[in-house]
């Protein structure tokens, strides 16, 4: 299931890289991707999104709904 989500705190790669190791740590088999210009996460993964939200601010950042 491919998940994408807006991910407003993302200002640049370093935070880019925050997201995708606190998603991939949770969920090993998850292939990320981090558009820091849109600021968008697109997420290929078998988690709920929840799960994914649950990961990116559990890592410091704000999930937009």
């Amino acid at each position: 299931m491919t998940i994408t989500l807006k991910v407003p705190s993302i200002a640049c790669e370093a935070c880019a890289n925050t997201v995708t190791k606190a998603i991939t740590g949770r969920q090993p088999s998850a292939k990320v991707s981090v558009d820091v210009a849109t600021k968008t996460v697109t997420v290929e993964t078998d988690s709920s999104r929840e799960a994914i939200e649950q990961a990116i601010v559990s890592a410091g950042h704000t999930v937009e709904s």
